[in-house]
């Protein structure tokens, strides 16, 4: 235990820690709110998953009324620039210290401003990110796709009483409609931590320190704009990508299948999906490019698709506006697994049959 007054902006950062001791471990930073201290966040450390994984509960490093915070606030729930900026960078100081290896964050409502600032500053350094009832500042505004590869789990409440609603809604909007990132949301009532909420959190993290156990970590964009084979380059979606359900099925909200595409191939029944959805299968083909055993599409009764890509092809069509991440892609199914749009136009339909076509390639032997 640290005594409570042996913090501050030109002291070492104090650091709560229990799991795994082994440096090569998967390491979990878990980010208090403003006004607490890493005490807050151990309380739910017997639902986080155990094993080979080591945690980290930080304390901020400034003092506030009450507790400890990683910036002040205006009025208006906005964070203070500097001070932001200055905590940040502060942990990715701190983060040079703790070996190569992959890390998650888990941010609680100030928690998930600092947890924000960090994985769009450095998009590079972290797995993947638990976001529980605070909201990621978009001032300066990021740029679309800024975390594509980035396994996110994000909780909202519509009627939580401590983070302003304008900030919560646009976080959550540009998390799941901008940010490229597969975003699993959790609602629920309030801002406290429900049962549901840390239930999801317990699950999600599992299945990530899984996926990354069995698959390494999800590649990040790097690299010059792929071509895509019989298209060149992929022109941006007219309108962006579609708004979809909250929850699964991932569905676009508005969608009507363009009567000139067809699914091609030998599409059977699919084992998943609303009922009348169409699969594609390949045999033998590499097991992440495929999402069910030999499943690497399927194509729903509203014109949309479900498939997996290569991760360049992938990070291509996501910024482009013509996929949106499934929200559990890098966790339980492929990286490249992503949500295509039904085609509104016979130009449109083009493009997809080249990314059904691409999703074909990459499943076959």
């Amino acid at each position: 235990m640290f005594p409570a007054d042996a913090s501050g902006p030109d002291d070492d950062l104090l650091v709560a820690r229990w799991g795994s001791e082994h440096p090569t471990a998967p390491l979990v930073v878990v980010l208090h709110g403003n006004g607490t201290s890493e005490h807050s966040m151990i309380e739910i450390s017997p639902w986080l998953p155990h094993g080979p994984v080591a945690y980290c509960a930080v304390r901020a490093p400034l003092r506030s009324a009450r507790g400890y915070r990683w910036f002040a606030s205006s009025p208006d729930g906005e964070p203070d620039a500097a001070e932001l900026l200055a905590s940040s960078r502060r942990l990715l100081e701190w983060l040079d210290g703790e070996g190569d290896r992959p890390v998650l964050l888990l941010g609680f409502r100030g928690g998930v401003t600092i947890a924000g600032a960090l994985i769009l500053e450095a998009p590079e350094r972290f797995s993947g990110a638990a976001l529980l009832h605070g909201a990621v500042s978009l001032s300066p505004l990021p740029a679309d796709g800024a975390l594509r590869g980035m396994p996110v789990l994000l909780a909202h409440a519509d009627d939580d009483p401590r983070t302003p609603q304008g900030l919560l809604t646009a976080s959550r909007d540009w998390l799941r409609r901008r940010s490229g990132a597969p975003v699993r949301l959790v609602l629920a009532p309030g801002g406290q931590l429900a049962g549901s909420v840390v239930d999801a959190l317990g699950n999600w993290m599992g299945d990530r320190l899984d996926f990354i156990r069995a698959h390494g970590e999800s590649p990040l964009p790097d690299g010059p704009e792929p071509a895509w084979p019989g298209l060149g380059r992929l022109s941006p979606r007219v309108g962006g990508a579609p708004a979809v359900t909250d929850g699964l099925p991932q569905l676009p909200l508005d969608s009507a299948p363009w009567p000139g595409f067809a699914l091609g191939g030998s599409p059977v029944p699919a084992e998943i999906g609303p009922p009348g959805t169409l699969s594609l299968h390949s045999e033998g083909g590499p097991p992440e490019a495929c999402f069910l055993k030999t499943e690497f599409a399927h194509l729903h009764p509203d014109g949309s698709l479900h498939l997996c890509l290569p991760p360049d092809l992938a990070y291509d069509a996501l910024l482009k506006g013509w996929a949106v991440a499934h929200p559990l892609a890098g966790v339980r199914l492929s990286a490249g697994m992503v949500l295509v749009p039904a085609p509104r136009d016979a130009a449109e339909a083009q493009v997809v049959e080249t990314i059904l076509a691409a999703s074909r390639s990459y499943a076959t032997p």
